[in-house]
């Protein structure tokens, strides 16, 4: 297939294009900087540093959308906001463009998403078809999707990507905190009781290859684990893997403190599992959040 991808350096589109060149696809990276972007993904791929250069996405299969800012990475001030909506909304909006102005457009399209789409269900069992709760993530991932499934058509497939929290030792939640549970100073934030979605970064990218030809899949799909742990579970199954203890807590109110509006990530739940994919038979690889650890960190 002939793909085109944007968000091709984060964590996961610089682990999806990996598996797509061994699988022969042919692939064109979006990037502002493609020196950088060669630098990180190689050169036996293609690039373009503007959509404003394209007229339509006709030559192109499949298109995946993985682009927009990190969620995490700062405080949530009405600007940062702003630039965590912005971020993902004109990028999506302006692929959609491009594919309802093509006559051949691509079969499908994979646009990103997240768990944060249902708000805080505290320990309500999700699937695709849960109601969300109303707050900011619901706000920025329901326009994200809605942006991204006015593309539907036809001739092309809209599958959304709702994400939770990506395993892996090279970026994201779990490499942050791995150098204070390497201390032996990890431990459970807040209640410990919360629920953490999460996904191994193996399944994750064999996923999105999963739904490049699975035509009968379309719209929300939750990728997710099929084993959500409460943060406590996890603190203690992280240790254990680096022989280290989990003795400390660090409370709500200092992660409200440090982090704002923000500390709704790591402070509230969702219990998510994916349905869809079970349904559909997909074969995860890593379903405990032990054997993901070990792997991830062996």
């Amino acid at each position: 297939m002939k793909i085109f991808i944007t968000g091709g350096t984060g964590l996961v589109g610089s682990h999806l294009i990996s598996r797509l060149l061994q699988e022969d696809h042919t692939i064109t990276v979006l990037s502002r900087n493609i020196e950088k972007a060669q630098a990180i993904l190689g050169n036996n791929l293609e690039f373009c540093d503007s959509l404003e250069k394209l007229t339509s996405l006709d030559e192109y299969d499949a298109v995946i959308n993985l682009a927009g800012e990190p969620i995490a990475g700062k405080r949530w001030t009405e600007l940062q906001k702003q630039r965590l909506c912005q971020s993902r909304w004109q990028i999506t909006k302006k692929l959609t463009q491009l594919i309802k102005s093509g006559e051949n457009p691509p079969q499908i399209f994979i646009s990103g998403s997240a768990i944060g789409y249902y708000g805080n269900k505290e320990d309500v069992i999700i699937t695709e078809d849960t109601e969300p709760h109303e707050e900011f993530t619901n706000k920025l991932c329901k326009a994200w999707e809605a942006f991204a499934m006015e593309a539907e058509s036809s001739k092309t497939r809209v599958c959304l990507l709702r994400t939770g929290i990506v395993l892996s030792s090279k970026g994201g939640m779990l490499a942050k905190i791995l150098p204070i549970f390497k201390l032996g100073l990890g431990g459970t934030m807040g209640s410990g009781k919360q629920y953490i979605s999460w996904i191994h970064i193996e399944d994750m990218v064999g996923i999105i290859n999963f739904l490049l030809t699975a035509p009968h899949i379309k719209g929300a799909v939750n990728m997710t684990s099929p084993s959500p742990v409460t943060n406590k579970e996890f603190s203690k199954t992280l240790a254990k893997v680096l022989k280290r203890p989990c003795i400390f807590n660090v409370p709500s109110v200092i992660i409200s403190l440090f982090m704002g509006e923000a500390s709704t990530l790591l402070l509230d739940g969702q219990c998510a599992i994916p349905k869809k994919l079970e349904l559909n038979k997909y074969q995860f690889r890593y379903k405990d959040i032990q054997s993901a650890l070990v792997n991830i960190l062996r």
